[in-house]
């Protein structure tokens, strides 16, 4: 199956949020991306219900929805409610993250994990039963435009090994730094999804570099 693009809405232009969704649901992506923050896992803050649910009501597309937000099973039916079709929550911010993936999936939505760079993919062992995304940051996270941290590549690599492994079919998400540059090798390493946030509203025509990073084979 070819690879999957995921534009992040964090990196769009806010005053003309209506034009820019409507070029994702008329491009080449395949899902919308979308971080929320709360100034306290994250030393930044995004978006919140109601941005949320305008997004929903434009978009053609599924709604992939990170969370870098401290107790996030207090919100899971909240962000079901207002359109996340896979609520993504991270590894470092869950105390008890057996439940809390069980409850994404049993609100309805696509269950996914991050792990920051520092995070080692062996974590997520014991429960890869549950998963159906993990997404490796490859930025710390937080802020757009940072620099990719190479490291990533191994830790692809590592987490591929693992679904194959324990026969699982979770697909494997890569967020920061993402760009023409090394898309290839991101796919070569076993990703399935790519967020692309810079790349894509930092270019000349957002429509075309999303078109670009789907059918770089």
């Amino acid at each position: 199956m070819s690879h999957l693009i995921a534009p992040s809405v964090l990196s769009a232009d806010f005053t003309r949020l209506g034009e820019d969704i409507e070029m994702i649901n008329q491009s080449e992506a395949d899902w919308f991306h979308i971080d929320v923050m709360d100034g306290v896992f994250v030393p930044n803050i995004s978006f919140g219900m109601p941005v949320l649910k305008a997004i929903k009501s434009m978009s053609k597309k599924p709604l992939d929805v990170h969370l870098m937000i401290v107790q996030p099973d207090r919100y899971i039916q909240d962000f079901k409610d207002n359109g996340a079709d896979i609520l993504t929550v991270h590894y470092e911010a869950c105390t008890h993250l057996h439940r809390t993936l069980q409850a994404i999936r049993q609100a309805g939505m696509k269950a996914g994990v991050s792990l920051n760079p520092h995070t080692p993919v062996d974590v997520l062992i014991d429960v890869l039963d549950e998963i159906d995304l993990v997404l490796i940051m490859s930025v710390n996270p937080g802020f757009g435009g940072q620099k990719f941290i190479s490291r990533t590549f191994d830790k692809i690599r590592r987490i591929s090994q693992l679904r194959d492994e324990y026969d699982k079919s979770f697909q494997i998400e890569v967020d920061g730094g993402v760009n023409e540059g090394n898309v290839k090798s991101l796919i070569d390493c076993g990703a399935d999804v790519l967020v692309a946030g810079n790349a894509v509203f930092g270019a000349s025509n957002p429509s075309n570099m999303i078109s670009k990073l789907k059918n770089i084979k």
